[in-house]
């Protein structure tokens, strides 16, 4: 037998082991507090320009509808099942017997229409008031690889509820891949996972899904490191130095949540009485490889470059001169190397002038994708193809010169 005093002293050991952990564990959650609560003062005295309007509410919008995204999607992957004689019936089982799957799919279909609304918004914003231009090229070209991840990832989405929409778009996007001289057919091969759509289509997609929503918040957060480090930019042409800033809290907060909430009333308005606008009626159907649709048509924020790809006779400069109307993107802050200065009302009319035809462009484009680029519609879509990219590369460059000789 042993001592008590020494059966005592092993006890004691064994409760201050615990005691320990526990008094660690506590420095350790306190010290992340504190370290929090820094940030979200040294954020909250972020020194923003006071002239900020409205337009610069669209990022708040966007990380809200992020998050919303994020947590229905989580949510309704722990009941989706990607095999190509299940997954149709998996999402209707979500909606019909998930407790709320039709409310969370719902969300999740109306935020992606909603965050690419925005998202598009955002870069028109970029556009008129050149906030490409140094310092900020960083935030620009973030902010394009975020457009490019959020693509890529709504469009894998669109595929995953195995509807008549969802197969042939899958279908169409890899034979456009195929079209690729040399090293097509192994592109689609690996697109597919076989010889057409089907279960390796799936995983796949619902992979790629899944991985890029995480990839899109970590550049999401970088986006915002590089705009804290490079600065916000100003509607105004002032110089920095001459501008009056404000901090974040309470002055744009308050706008920012203000935003949010009327963003919001709008989504609850068009997810609850106008599905309609975001949804296709045949991608209610299952997917059928023996029933071609008359109509194939991806969600709308796809059908500019869907009508680019159709109104170009070859797949494969159909495809490039698609990928190109993003890829220019890229190329924007090295386009127009101009500095941000007080034009006349004249340059400024014929700024606006020069967007607004881009995005009729780019409307137009669309409008001839969903007639399928048939008739007075392909010449319409061809031109609109020559104005949007004659923005970038014609227009862009030449207010260069003109505001240098101005200067």
């Amino acid at each position: 037998m042993y001592p008590i005093s020494g059966v005592r002293g092993e006890k004691g050991k064994m409760a201050a082991t615990p005691a320990r952990h526990t008094e660690q564990a506590e420095k350790e959650a306190h010290s992340f507090l504190q370290q929090a609560g820094a940030y979200a003062r040294h954020y909250g005295r972020l020194p923003l320009p006071a002239d900020l309007n409205w337009w610069w509410t669209i990022g708040a919008m966007l990380v809200a509808v992020l998050v919303l995204m994020l947590l229905s999607g989580l949510t309704l992957t722990l009941a989706y099942t990607p095999d190509a004689s299940l997954a149709f019936g998996s999402v209707e089982a979500i909606e019909r017997r998930m407790p709320s799957g039709w409310l969370l799919r719902a969300m999740h279909m109306t935020g992606a229409s909603f965050f690419m609304a925005a998202l598009y918004a955002h870069l028109l914003r970029g556009l008129y008031y050149r906030t490409y231009l140094p310092p900020r090229r960083s935030v620009w070209l973030s902010g394009c690889g975020l457009l490019v991840l959020v693509m890529v990832t709504a469009f894998a989405g669109y595929v995953l509820p195995w509807g008549q929409m969802s197969y042939w778009g899958a279908d169409v996007a890899a034979k456009a891949v195929g079209a690729v001289p040399f090293v097509g057919q192994g592109l689609e091969q690996v697109f597919l996972g076989g010889e057409s759509p089907g279960t390796p289509t799936l995983h796949r997609m619902l992979t790629l899904h899944f991985l890029l929503a995480f990839v899109i918040i970590g550049l999401v957060l970088v986006h915002v490191a590089v705009v804290h480090a490079k600065g916000s930019s100003s509607p105004s042409v002032q110089p920095e130095t001459r501008r009056r800033y404000l901090p974040f809290y309470p002055y744009f907060t308050t706008r920012d949540i203000l935003a949010i909430l009327v963003m919001s009333l709008g989504f609850v308005a068009v997810m609850c009485f106008g599905p309609g606008l975001i949804t296709e009626p045949a991608n209610y159907r299952p997917a059928n490889p023996l029933h071609t649709p008359a109509d194939i048509e991806p969600e709308w924020y796809f059908l500019p470059f869907y009508g680019m790809l159709q109104v170009v006779p070859s797949k494969f400069w159909g495809l490039l001169v698609s990928g190109g109307a993003v890829a220019v993107l890229f190329a924007v802050p090295w386009l127009d190397k101009g500095r941000r200065i007080a034009n006349s009302g004249l340059a400024r009319l014929a700024d606006a002038g020069a967007l607004l035809a881009c995005v009729g462009a780019a409307v137009t484009a669309a409008a001839a994708g969903v007639h399928h680029a048939q008739g007075g519609w392909l010449l319409a879509g061809q031109a609109a193809c020559l104005v949007y990219y004659l923005y970038f590369l014609v227009f862009l460059p030449l207010r260069t010169r003109f505001e240098g000789k101005g200067a």
